[in-house]
């Protein structure tokens, strides 16, 4: 690895990867092996989550297509020097900011949705002319075991390398030097990833999680709040970073809320054998969930298998800020429902949590909307809809705070992996000669009237 990586710091200062038709080369590439090897993904995520066909193509390989298709057309665009406008103090000149790609770049990569995750900065990092190695995550093997067999047969690893292993390897590549590092995955791993990256002062950017809310206020469409909402929710299990955590239901709609909630639950036959449902990724985390769950809460649900690492879709109600699910992230199927009076005093609760990556609003109360909206912080959201807005390019995906550093998808994307170089350039046939000595008052009263221009 220590010879890739070089070769990767050598290749990269050939210059090659900053040809716009390098880079629309590779892109091309990666989607062309990516559909050719649809067969071969598919089986592996299937083996690892029992994740069906479909699922997997309209969570994960799709949104990677669409990435690519977006970037081709625009990356001469996004490329472009962008002229500015100089200030009087320096004149004559002109002044323009250059996009270059930051480096050789590090891209880690998260277990729940394993190839979206692992290749959508990767999509990113090359179309602003980055060398990769990508490290996926361990924990779906077979999916780690595809992605590095795809991308390391097709690419030069002097460009783009897949790296597999588990703590022991991604402890290798954190001490490494990176002029990026790209990471997705817990807030308790950011912090040694970020920590790592300090000691080199390597930019970073962090895509964490934490317990994204969603607000349910008395006025909602209810029928369409719910079944947004249980998509939503159990979506890849409830294995989403952008999932909501926990719902606050006005106290007046809580009972017809839950019983909607269950319905909807029902109706949409969350199963295996359905192929809309999919395995908790370990013993490990199965038996974490279903620790979480207090059975004198239990509103509907709440069996589970361990053998088949099965949690049923499960609504939790009576639920207070002291409960233990309402201590950690659940990523999971579990879905606490705690009702209030008082949109001020759960706006103040949220506010004394970290920073969430998402927040969710289902009202029809505009200044409901704007209240939330005004008073809260938090990485990314939706109004009468949720996780959604991550299918938007246009929209920036990223969290504040303990929710992650930095943001991208789109064009967002080529600006986390590039450095924005700003240059001043001025011709020699004429100089201003107030800077040079000897200094005067006269001088000094030119140069405060310019810097006011």
């Amino acid at each position: 690895m220590k010879k890739i990586i070089q070769e990767q710091r050598l290749f990269f200062h050939t210059n090659q990867t900053k040809s716009l038709p390098f880079r629309i080369k590779a892109l091309k590439k990666l989607k062309s092996i990516l559909q050719e090897n649809e067969t071969l993904l598919y089986e592996a995520i299937y083996i690892d989550f029992k994740k069906s066909a479909f699922d997997t193509y309209t969570n994960e390989l799709g949104l990677l297509y669409k990435d690519i298709d977006e970037a081709i057309p625009r990356l001469k665009k996004w490329s472009r020097i962008k002229k500015v406008s100089t200030n009087w103090v320096n004149f004559p000149a002109k002044s323009y900011i250059v996009p270059e790609p930051f480096g050789n770049t590090l891209i880690i990569g998260a277990w729940n949705y394993p190839y979206q995750l692992s290749l959508a900065p990767a999509i990113a990092a090359i179309a602003a002319g980055n060398t990769i190695i990508l490290k996926p995550s361990e924990l779906p093997k077979n999916t780690s075991r595809a992605l590095a067999r795809i991308i390391n047969e097709n690419f030069n690893p002097n460009f783009f390398y897949v790296m597999e292993g588990g703590i022991e390897e991604t402890t290798f590549l954190l001490n490494q030097k990176w002029d990026k590092i790209f990471f997705t995955g817990s807030v308790t791993v950011g912090k040694i990833v970020y920590e790592a990256a300090a000691k080199h002062l390597t930019p970073v950017t962090l895509e964490l999680g934490g317990k994204s809310p969603a607000i349910v206020t008395a006025d909602c469409n209810l029928k369409m709040t719910v079944k947004r909402l249980i998509w939503a929710k159990f979506l890849n299990a409830g294995q989403t970073c952008i999932a909501p955590d926990y719902v606050y239901v006005h106290k007046a709609i809580e009972a017809e809320f839950l019983k909607a909630c269950q319905k909807e639950i029902e109706a949409s036959h969350f199963s295996f054998e359905n192929q809309n449902y999919v395995q908790i990724i370990n013993e490990k985390n199965h038996k974490r969930l279903t620790e979480l769950i207090d059975s004198n809460k239990i509103f509907f649900g709440g069996n589970h298998n361990i053998e088949n690492r099965y949690i049923q879709p499960t609504l939790l109600n009576n639920i207070t800020e002291e409960d233990a699910i309402m201590k950690e992230e659940i990523f999971g199927p579990i879905l606490p429902v705690l009702s209030y009076m008082d949109l001020s005093d759960i706006i103040h609760k949220i506010k004394q949590r970290p920073k969430p990556l998402s927040c969710y609003v289902f009202t029809n109360d505009h200044p409901t909307k704007k209240k939330i909206l005004n008073e809260l912080s938090f990485g990314s959201g939706s109004i009468n809809e949720a996780v959604m807005q991550i299918s938007n390019s246009k929209l920036p995906f990223g969290g504040v705070g303990e929710s992650g550093i930095g943001s991208y998808h789109g064009e967002h994307g080529f600006r986390t992996f590039s450095h924005y170089k700003s240059i001043l350039e001025k011709p020699n046939w004429f100089e201003l000669n107030l800077k040079y000595f000897p200094h005067s008052l006269k001088k000094l009263k030119i140069i405060k009237f310019l810097l006011k221009l």
